[in-house]
């Protein structure tokens, strides 16, 4: 069942007569759990139709390179083979993505797409509803409760969106049903961009190679699967006392394959649920309420990817502070390779920059670090939303923006006024030792290349 909540209609447009359901692929990259898909094909059987899934590819999704595009499409060869097993057809087409639909959707009798919350997938979602000639149907997927059912405004922490998620769980927390297509669509003939080699594929790309791809992650939703089963079955009924260390491997890895698409939440949180673990509410409470926590920031607020989204009584306060002594300054280059005097801070961005995700508990040390570091508060969020978006497989998300934001107060109550920070929460060395072995972190990391001089050749952040 795909629960009236989640869909929404783009356009006013009526069905017509076509040859077949379009469903728009883009936010959710995978077959299972994915309420767009299953929509989809209700609708096509509904209609006697095959249904075709599409899938658009531009060289220019802001500040993605290499490494994104190869774990993205790591994922969607999968994808495309779990398609054929049901006898779905998936076109993927080396262009972007509303210009592909809009080619697409001519011969569509309608058209279903996922939702994404960044500005540019608004402003694709709008340009298609204003130009196709076919209803066009939002099912909104990659959340627990859809956005605007949590809250209809922006929410100001965790503490005063928790309840209201929660009032809604029960009716959403509920499995999928997989639906078969009555119509085949294998038979039809398009052209589509060739995934069977991913090392050819990227060559074919124009896009940023200034970041290579990881060997730590493997994109997909098996790779998904793997790490997940890893977690349930042996992390997570310690999880809440030992995530917060990095020595350890105590996190699920869940992030970079949620970023994708290529698991649900819905179905991670089924799973987390029926283990009983004393674990459990820890990892639902960062799953559900945390991550949709951010979803509400970047969906209410135009200025997530700035440090106007920042709130007023932190930019007072660091604004306050501005001329504050700074006993270290570093130049972006010199972040960027690690070259700090802080060997905890450069052990977390070796971790990034050679694995691709972050230990969680060092993404927040290693924000606040970079507020130190910088002549002004507004360059320390540019420098630390650059290199987190760079790196990151899970960056360039409502995660990413919101957890660089949480480093300079979003989500965040005032503290004890102090140097630099002003009422902003600090943090330093001796916090993590309290925590963990720090030495022994430093230790594992080194043992990574310092990261290379970045490569300025393509898209490059100025100040």
């Amino acid at each position: 069942m795909v629960q009236k909540e989640r869909i929404k209609s783009l356009n006013q447009k009526s069905i017509r007569k076509g040859a077949y359901v379009l469903y728009w692929m883009q936010a959710s990259q995978r077959t299972e759990y994915n309420h767009a898909l299953e929509y989809a094909i209700i609708k096509a059987n509904g209609l006697r139709l095959p249904i075709l899934v599409f899938f658009g590819i531009t060289d220019h999704f802001p500040e993605a390179n290499e490494r994104h595009y190869t774990f993205m499409l790591e994922g969607l060869k999968e994808v495309k083979q779990s398609l054929e097993k049901r006898g779905i057809r998936m076109v993927v087409l080396h262009k972007s993505p509303e210009k592909g639909v809009m080619q697409m959707s001519k011969k569509a009798s309608l058209v279903v797409v996922d939702r994404g919350y960044l500005k540019i997938q608004n402003e694709w979602r709008e340009t298609v509803a204003k130009r196709i000639d076919c209803p066009f149907i939002q099912v909104e997927n990659d959340v627990i409760v859809p956005v605007e059912e949590t809250s209809p405004k922006e929410e100001y922490a965790a503490a005063t969106i928790r309840s209201k998620v929660h009032k809604k769980l029960n009716h959403f927390l509920i499995p999928l049903q997989q639906t078969n297509p009555a119509v085949e669509s294998l038979s039809m003939d398009f052209d589509s961009f060739d995934m069977d080699d991913i090392g050819k594929a990227i060559s074919k790309l124009r896009i940023d190679r200034s970041v290579q791809k990881v060997d730590f992650f493997k994109g997909g939703t098996k790779e998904a699967r793997k790490h997940l089963e890893v977690f349930l079955e042996g992390k997570l009924d310690r999880y809440p006392e030992l995530r917060n260390d990095p020595t350890l491997d105590y996190l699920s890895q869940m992030s970079p394959y949620l970023h994708f698409g290529q698991i649900s939440p819905l179905l991670i949180a089924l799973k987390v649920k029926e283990t009983k673990s004393p674990g459990a509410e820890a990892f639902l409470e960062e799953l559900i309420i945390r991550r949709e926590l951010s979803m509400n920031f970047v969906f209410y607020n135009g200025k997530y990817d700035s440090y106007g989204a920042i709130p007023e009584w932190a930019r007072k306060s660091l604004r306050s502070h501005q001329k504050d002594k700074r006993e270290y300054l570093y130049r972006l280059e010199e972040l960027e390779q690690a070259k700090t005097h802080d060997p905890y801070w450069n052990a977390a961005q070796k971790e990034m920059v050679v694995k691709g995700k972050m230990h969680g508990y060092m993404r927040m040390y290693w924000g606040k670090k970079i507020i130190e570091w910088c002549k002004t508060p507004e360059e320390a969020f540019r420098t630390a939303l650059y290199l987190n978006n760079k790196y990151e497989l899970d960056g360039r998300n409502p995660n990413g923006f919101t957890g660089v934001a949480w480093c300079f107060g979003k989500h965040d109550r005032p503290w004890g006024e102090r140097p630099v920070f002003g009422n902003v929460r600090y943090m330093n060395d001796k916090g993590l030792k309290r925590k963990f072995d720090a030495e022994e972190y430093v230790k594992m990391m080194n043992q990574f290349p310092v990261p290379p001089s970045p490569k300025r050749d393509c898209v490059v952040m100025s100040f």
